[in-house]
């Protein structure tokens, strides 16, 4: 990875990571479902108007939008609203990961490795430490929310992967536009038209910019510059950035909330960030065995007729080198000893 690009892998990290801090100090002007609604109004537009058409099915886009922005983000702010904590919020969602390989498995068929099962045993671990830090010290009501929160994000990666979306930026502002008015209908139901309205008439440039930073910038600049470089890099490359949010989450909520860190939470989080890690990044048993076969299959596309290797185009470490980012030559006639799947 390019030295720019792994500064935009940070980047997106960091912005990721505060944006928890933003979000406890819009919830400060605004409704919990109404400050959700008014972030997904402000991700659409005008931006739906300058991504071009849908790219994906529109059931794709109403599940995820439904999933993502209605449940998962409906329940994030509504417990960080009941007293769930910043920083911690930014790392207890990380056993969204957990969540995801778990769904996966029962509805993809993506078995996990025992790897990915001791990673997800180790995060579970680390989210009871967190439970009983924060039962013993804070509402474990909204705790709970949170860990719904993460449940319905990992639903949301299931469906992603169904979609399979050819543009990243352009799914994120479609799906924003979704969750808009339900979010709205919710908070008319349970916060109630006249505290919707005294936030609104009382909206000043605090408020404005929190819904800006949560919407432009984690939203459509996050997710937009994420999806960039997924199409450039392999996702084992990119996604282990994605555990830095809560360092970056945990340390903004210290620096500018003034929330501390207790040693369980330290504990909590050097268990769920490292079980996350063995989750996300060991491969399945179906992606181990498709990666097997791929490479047998490989190695016998590039065997000579008498049964010796020819050399790899890619060299010995089978990695792609420059000019594989570039237009590539024009295929080579299979030999006709390759073997058909």
């Amino acid at each position: 990875m390019r030295p720019s690009h792994l500064l935009l892998a940070v980047l997106v990290a960091a912005v990721w990571g505060v944006n928890f801090t933003v979000v406890e100090i819009g919830l400060g002007h605004f409704p919990p479902l109404l400050f959700s609604a008014l972030r997904f109004l402000a991700a659409a537009l005008p931006a739906v108007f300058l991504v071009g058409r849908p790219k994906v099915a529109w059931k794709w886009i109403a599940g995820v939008g439904l999933v993502l922005g209605v449940a998962k983000f409906g329940l994030v702010f509504v417990g960080m609203d009941a007293g769930m904590p910043a920083g911690l919020s930014s790392l207890v969602l990380q056993i969204q990961a957990v969540f995801t390989a778990v769904i996966a498995a029962a509805v993809l068929g993506e078995r996990p490795s025992r790897v990915q099962a001791l990673g997800m045993l180790v995060a579970v671990a680390g989210i009871g430490v967190a439970a009983v830090d924060e039962g013993a010290s804070g509402p474990l009501g909204a705790f709970v929310m949170v860990v719904g929160a993460a449940a319905a994000w990992g639903v949301s990666n299931v469906l992603t992967r169904k979609a399979a979306p050819p543009d990243a930026l352009n799914f994120m502002v479609w799906v924003s536009t979704v969750p808009v008015l339900p979010l709205l209908a919710l908070s008319l139901l349970t916060e109630g038209p006249a505290d919707d309205l005294a936030a609104l008439r009382g909206l000043d440039w605090q408020g404005a910019g929190t819904i800006l930073f949560v919407a432009w910038v984690s939203t459509v600049f996050g997710f937009g510059a994420w999806g960039w470089l997924l199409r450039r890099h392999p996702a084992s490359t990119v996604a282990p950035f994605s555990l830095l949010v809560p360092v970056f989450g945990m340390s903004s909520a210290a620096l500018f909330l003034g929330e501390s860190v207790t040693v369980p939470r330290w504990c909590a989080a050097a268990l769920l960030v490292g079980g996350v890690a063995l989750t996300t990044l060991a491969p399945s048993r179906r992606a181990a065995g498709e990666a097997g076969t791929a490479g047998m299959a490989a190695t016998a596309a590039n065997r000579r007729p008498d049964g010796s290797d020819a050399p790899d185009a890619r060299g010995a470490s089978g990695a792609p080198d420059a000019s594989d980012t570039q237009t590539p030559p024009a295929r080579r006639p299979e030999p006709t000893l390759t073997p058909r799947r």
